[in-house]
Protein backbone atom coordinates (compact mmCIF):
# COMPACT_ATOMS: atom_id res chain seq x y z
CA UNK A 1 0.00 0.00 0.00
CA UNK A 2 1.34 3.23 -0.99
CA UNK A 3 1.42 6.52 0.95
CA UNK A 4 -1.09 8.89 0.49
CA UNK A 5 0.84 12.47 -1.05
CA UNK A 6 0.86 15.37 1.39
CA UNK A 7 0.89 18.88 -0.23
CA UNK A 8 1.26 22.20 1.52
CA UNK A 9 -2.73 23.30 1.89
CA UNK A 10 -3.87 20.24 -0.10
CA UNK A 11 -6.03 17.24 0.29
CA UNK A 12 -6.06 15.63 3.65
CA UNK A 13 -7.74 12.29 4.37
CA UNK A 14 -11.17 11.45 2.60
CA UNK A 15 -13.65 12.40 4.28
CA UNK A 16 -11.98 15.53 5.65
CA UNK A 17 -12.80 18.56 3.75
CA UNK A 18 -9.45 18.98 1.53
CA UNK A 19 -8.05 22.42 2.28
CA UNK A 20 -7.98 25.25 -0.74
CA UNK A 21 -4.81 25.12 -2.69
CA UNK A 22 -5.32 28.92 -2.71
CA UNK A 23 -2.62 30.43 -5.03
CA UNK A 24 -0.46 27.32 -4.94
CA UNK A 25 0.56 25.06 -7.69
CA UNK A 26 1.95 21.83 -7.16
CA UNK A 27 5.10 20.51 -8.97
CA UNK A 28 3.26 18.56 -11.33
CA UNK A 29 0.75 21.30 -12.39
CA UNK A 30 -1.45 17.78 -12.90
CA UNK A 31 -1.11 16.91 -9.73
CA UNK A 32 -3.01 20.44 -8.91
CA UNK A 33 -5.79 19.35 -11.30
CA UNK A 34 -6.63 16.13 -9.08
CA UNK A 35 -6.30 18.13 -5.69
CA UNK A 36 -8.91 20.88 -7.66
CA UNK A 37 -10.81 18.04 -8.77
CA UNK A 38 -11.01 16.12 -5.10
CA UNK A 39 -12.01 19.84 -3.38
CA UNK A 40 -14.64 20.33 -6.01
CA UNK A 41 -16.43 16.61 -5.43
CA UNK A 42 -16.13 17.66 -1.49
CA UNK A 43 -17.56 21.25 -2.31
CA UNK A 44 -20.37 19.40 -4.12
CA UNK A 45 -21.02 16.85 -1.29
CA UNK A 46 -21.54 20.16 1.38
CA UNK A 47 -23.86 21.71 -1.36
CA UNK A 48 -26.02 18.53 -0.79
CA UNK A 49 -25.53 18.69 3.01
CA UNK A 50 -27.22 22.84 2.57
CA UNK A 51 -29.92 21.03 0.79
CA UNK A 52 -30.51 18.65 3.16
CA UNK A 53 -30.22 20.57 6.33
CA UNK A 54 -33.46 21.40 7.69
CA UNK A 55 -33.95 24.54 9.81
CA UNK A 56 -30.70 25.86 10.40
CA UNK A 57 -28.69 27.16 7.73
CA UNK A 58 -25.46 26.27 7.61
CA UNK A 59 -23.22 29.75 6.98
CA UNK A 60 -20.12 28.55 7.38
CA UNK A 61 -20.56 25.54 4.83
CA UNK A 62 -22.44 28.24 2.53
CA UNK A 63 -19.71 30.43 3.14
CA UNK A 64 -16.85 28.17 2.34
CA UNK A 65 -18.80 26.91 -0.58
CA UNK A 66 -19.52 30.43 -2.39
CA UNK A 67 -15.86 31.39 -1.58
CA UNK A 68 -14.74 28.44 -3.46
CA UNK A 69 -17.64 28.62 -6.45
CA UNK A 70 -16.59 32.28 -7.06
CA UNK A 71 -12.58 32.43 -6.85
CA UNK A 72 -10.83 28.50 -7.42
CA UNK A 73 -13.26 27.18 -9.48
CA UNK A 74 -13.11 29.88 -12.21
CA UNK A 75 -9.86 29.84 -12.25
CA UNK A 76 -9.72 26.12 -12.58
CA UNK A 77 -11.39 26.27 -15.78
CA UNK A 78 -9.95 29.17 -17.15
CA UNK A 79 -6.54 26.69 -16.30
CA UNK A 80 -8.25 23.70 -18.32
CA UNK A 81 -9.93 25.59 -21.61
CA UNK A 82 -6.98 28.03 -21.83
CA UNK A 83 -4.16 26.01 -21.31
CA UNK A 84 -4.29 22.02 -20.32
CA UNK A 85 -7.10 21.48 -23.36
CA UNK A 86 -5.08 23.08 -26.12
CA UNK A 87 -1.68 21.24 -24.66
CA UNK A 88 -3.71 17.64 -24.56
CA UNK A 89 -5.07 18.82 -28.75
CA UNK A 90 -1.82 19.34 -29.51
CA UNK A 91 -0.37 16.26 -28.52
CA UNK A 92 -3.39 14.50 -29.55
CA UNK A 93 -4.19 15.95 -32.84
CA UNK A 94 -4.97 12.52 -34.60
CA UNK A 95 -7.24 11.10 -31.90
CA UNK A 96 -10.63 12.61 -32.57
CA UNK A 97 -11.79 10.59 -29.48
CA UNK A 98 -10.14 13.14 -27.08
CA UNK A 99 -11.12 16.17 -29.59
CA UNK A 100 -14.47 15.66 -29.39
CA UNK A 101 -14.39 14.67 -25.45
CA UNK A 102 -12.59 17.68 -24.71
CA UNK A 103 -15.42 19.98 -27.08
CA UNK A 104 -18.15 18.43 -24.82
CA UNK A 105 -16.27 19.51 -21.71
CA UNK A 106 -16.26 22.59 -22.53
CA UNK A 107 -19.33 22.30 -23.32
CA UNK A 108 -20.31 21.56 -20.54
CA UNK A 109 -18.43 24.43 -18.66
CA UNK A 110 -20.97 26.99 -20.38
CA UNK A 111 -23.80 25.12 -18.72
CA UNK A 112 -21.61 25.13 -15.36
CA UNK A 113 -21.17 28.69 -15.64
CA UNK A 114 -24.63 29.50 -15.61
CA UNK A 115 -25.80 27.09 -12.93
CA UNK A 116 -22.76 28.64 -10.66
CA UNK A 117 -24.52 32.07 -11.08
CA UNK A 118 -27.83 30.69 -9.40
CA UNK A 119 -26.03 28.50 -6.76
CA UNK A 120 -24.07 31.46 -5.86
CA UNK A 121 -26.97 34.08 -6.03
CA UNK A 122 -28.92 31.05 -3.34
CA UNK A 123 -25.73 30.92 -1.07
CA UNK A 124 -25.60 34.80 -0.64
CA UNK A 125 -28.96 35.17 0.08
CA UNK A 126 -29.01 32.52 2.41
CA UNK A 127 -25.47 33.73 4.25
CA UNK A 128 -27.39 37.21 4.01
CA UNK A 129 -30.76 36.20 5.45
CA UNK A 130 -29.80 33.46 8.10
CA UNK A 131 -32.67 30.96 5.90
CA UNK A 132 -32.22 27.55 4.32
CA UNK A 133 -32.32 27.41 0.34
CA UNK A 134 -35.36 27.70 -1.20
CA UNK A 135 -37.49 24.29 -3.24
CA UNK A 136 -36.35 26.12 -6.42
CA UNK A 137 -32.51 27.32 -5.08
CA UNK A 138 -32.18 23.57 -4.09
CA UNK A 139 -33.31 22.23 -7.18
CA UNK A 140 -30.46 24.78 -9.10
CA UNK A 141 -28.08 23.41 -6.44
CA UNK A 142 -28.65 19.88 -7.04
CA UNK A 143 -28.25 19.73 -10.51
CA UNK A 144 -24.94 21.89 -10.05
CA UNK A 145 -23.61 19.15 -7.49
CA UNK A 146 -24.92 16.61 -10.45
CA UNK A 147 -23.48 18.49 -13.20
CA UNK A 148 -20.09 18.84 -11.81
CA UNK A 149 -19.76 15.19 -10.54
CA UNK A 150 -20.60 13.62 -14.44
CA UNK A 151 -18.16 16.25 -15.21
CA UNK A 152 -15.33 15.01 -13.10
CA UNK A 153 -15.82 11.64 -13.76
CA UNK A 154 -14.36 12.34 -17.45
CA UNK A 155 -11.93 14.42 -16.66
CA UNK A 156 -10.62 12.06 -13.76
CA UNK A 157 -11.30 8.78 -16.13
CA UNK A 158 -10.16 10.25 -19.26
CA UNK A 159 -8.50 13.87 -19.18
CA UNK A 160 -5.67 13.32 -16.31
CA UNK A 161 -4.38 10.26 -17.26
CA UNK A 162 -3.82 10.91 -21.38
CA UNK A 163 -2.66 14.19 -20.20
CA UNK A 164 0.21 12.78 -17.87
CA UNK A 165 1.21 9.81 -20.95
CA UNK A 166 1.33 12.75 -23.95
CA UNK A 167 2.36 15.59 -22.20
CA UNK A 168 6.04 16.57 -22.28
CA UNK A 169 8.28 18.00 -19.20
CA UNK A 170 8.14 21.12 -21.57
CA UNK A 171 4.65 20.88 -21.45
CA UNK A 172 3.90 20.70 -18.16
CA UNK A 173 6.45 23.29 -17.18
CA UNK A 174 4.37 26.15 -19.51
CA UNK A 175 0.99 24.60 -17.85
CA UNK A 176 2.26 25.55 -14.51
CA UNK A 177 3.93 28.24 -15.43
CA UNK A 178 0.83 29.99 -17.14
CA UNK A 179 -1.37 28.71 -13.75
CA UNK A 180 0.84 30.41 -11.41
CA UNK A 181 0.28 33.82 -13.41
CA UNK A 182 -3.49 33.15 -13.47
CA UNK A 183 -3.12 32.57 -9.60
CA UNK A 184 -0.99 36.09 -9.34
CA UNK A 185 -3.93 37.78 -11.40
CA UNK A 186 -6.60 35.86 -9.64
CA UNK A 187 -5.40 37.82 -6.36
CA UNK A 188 -6.18 41.19 -7.31
CA UNK A 189 -9.35 40.46 -8.44
CA UNK A 190 -12.84 41.07 -6.78
CA UNK A 191 -14.31 37.49 -6.45
CA UNK A 192 -17.25 37.05 -8.10
CA UNK A 193 -19.84 34.14 -9.77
Amino acid sequence: MTAAKAYPGGGGQRGTLAAPLGDQVLPDPLDNFAEEHLRLREICARLDALVAAAPEPDRATATDALTHLQTALPRHVRDEEEDLFPLLRLRSQEDEEINDTLDRLAAEHVLSARLRRQVCAALERTIGSDTTVTPQEAAAVTAFAAQERRHLIVENAIVLPLARVRLTPQDLETLRRRMLQRRRAAAQEDPTC
